[in-house]
């Protein structure tokens, strides 16, 4: 009976712990080193953070639709509203967490003023940052737009082109390698990070925009589970703050 009993505590002990698992979705660097950070912080409130590193930004949306993860922390507003309306899903942001500087960066020139005419140009293919990597181009003055205010513009929008730029859309994950490809590249902060390029270092640099801030991101059937709210908090604490300015030394910034 005694051994039954134990057996049967064993059981219920593991089924609590299971239940207190969850799964968030996240590319490497920063956001699953932040995901790292607050681990620790989880599991003293009994939550058993597992993390699922991705390389691309499409998985980590699909896999919370379809309920294989419970969270995801890689995006920003812009590109979750586009990615709902692209492709009918309803994921839902829950607290903003770091912003990113979004850059062009070269090997072969000091200087955007260095940049010949015909030059070669990588900018990322999905909708809302092909039209990021644009508006900073059209800013820069080296095309001119015919709405440089619309952050969703394309390559069809671009009524100037006086450098005979070559604009190349590549993936997101594949700019960080074309840098030393092409005489431009724009690449996401994380990728950078990732890649060990100084963020510091680009020729063209959008920062600190709130438009762009990144978002722990859940569905309206979990996103008030008491794991998910824990995780908020923790990722709005003050020691992810310290954690964000110490380990990354100004080249990503808090964002709450």
């Amino acid at each position: 009976m005694k051994k039954t009993l134990a057996i049967l505590a064993t059981v219920l002990s593991f089924s609590v712990h299971a239940n207190e698992k969850l799964i968030v979705g996240a590319t490497p660097v920063p956001h699953a080193e932040i995901l790292e950070f607050v681990k620790p912080t989880l599991a003293k409130e009994g939550v058993d953070l597992e993390i699922k590193v991705f390389t691309d930004f499409i998985q980590p949306n699909q896999q919370l639709a379809l309920k294989n993860l419970d969270a995801n922390y890689y995006q920003y507003r812009p590109f979750l509203d586009d990615y709902n309306k692209t492709r009918h899903t309803d994921l839902v942001p829950v607290v903003g967490v770091h912003i990113e500087p979004f850059g062009a960066y070269s090997t072969k020139i000091k200087n955007i003023a260095e940049l010949k005419d015909g030059a070669t140009v990588s900018i990322p293919n999905d909708p809302v940052n092909t039209g990021r990597a644009l508006v900073l181009l059209h800013e820069a003055g080296l095309i001119k737009l015919k709405d440089p205010s619309n952050t969703l513009a394309t390559q069809r929008d671009i009524i100037d082109n006086p450098r005979h730029l070559k604009i190349r859309e590549l993936e997101g994950a594949l700019l960080a390698r074309s840098v030393s490809q092409v005489d431009l590249a724009f690449v996401f902060a994380n990728y950078a990070l990732e890649a060990g390029i100084d963020t510091n270092s680009a020729l063209i640099v959008e920062k600190g925009k709130s438009l762009y801030i990144e978002f722990l991101v859940a569905r309206p059937d979990n996103i008030n589970d008491p794991r998910i709210q824990k995780l908020a908090k923790a990722l709005n604490s003050e020691e992810v703050r310290q954690f964000i300015l110490t380990r990354y030394k100004g080249q990503i910034a808090p964002g709450f």
